[in-house]
C-alpha cells in the first residue's frame, strides 16, 4: 500500500527526474546542430525566402542557445519546486543553493557526456549558458514565491504579522 508521503515525494521529484532525463536525451546525436538545422533551415526559408546561408547558421545557433537557457530554466524551476517541499528541513531551508548545485552538476555532466557523442562537442561555454538558464528559473521561482507569501500575509491582515 502506497503511503501519502511516498505519493507526495513522487509528485515532487518525478517531474524533476524526468526533465533531467529529457535534457540528457537532448544531448544525443538526434539534437546535434546538423539535425536541428534540418528543422530550422526549412522553416526559415519558408518564412524568409531570401535569407542568406549565414543568417540561417546564425539563427540555428541562436535557437540552440535559447534551447539551452530554456531547458535549464525549467530545470531550475522544477528543482526549486521539489526542494521547497522536501521533507528534509536542510533542503527546504537551502533550496536555492541545493538547486543551483544540482544545476551546475547536471550542466557539467551534460557537456561531459556530449564530448563522447561524435556529432556533438562538450563546451564549458554551453555549461555557463545552462547554469545561467537554471539560475533564471531559480530566481523566477523565488520571485513568485515571495510575491505569493507577501500577498498571503497581506490577506491575513496586520494581526498576522
Amino acid at each position: 500500500m502506497e503511503t501519502r508521503s511516498t505519493r507526495e515525494r513522487t509528485w515532487r521529484y518525478a517531474p524533476l527526474i524526468i526533465w533531467m532525463a529529457l535534457i540528457s536525451f537532448a544531448s544525443s546525436n538526434e539534437f546535434s546542430a546538423v539535425n536541428t538545422s534540418n528543422v530550422v533551415r526549412p522553416l526559415l526559408l519558408l518564412l524568409f525566402p531570401n535569407i542568406t546561408e549565414e543568417s540561417v547558421r546564425l539563427a540555428n545557433f541562436l535557437v540552440r542557445k535559447a534551447a539551452h537557457i530554456t531547458e535549464y530554466a525549467v530545470l531550475g524551476w522544477l528543482a526549486a519546486r521539489a526542494l521547497t517541499g522536501s521533507s528534509r528541513e536542510f533542503l527546504r531551508l537551502r533550496w536555492f543553493q541545493a538547486g543551483l548545485l544540482l544545476i551546475v552538476f547536471h550542466a557539467l555532466l551534460d557537456e561531459y557526456h556530449q564530448s563522447f557523442v561524435p556529432s556533438r562537442t562538450g563546451s564549458l561555454y554551453d555549461s555557463g549558458i545552462d547554469i545561467a538558464g537554471g539560475l533564471t528559473g531559480l530566481i523566477g521561482f523565488a520571485y513568485i514565491r515571495s510575491r505569493r507569501c507577501k500577498s498571503q500575509t497581506m490577506a491575513r491582515g496586520p494581526e498576522a504579522s
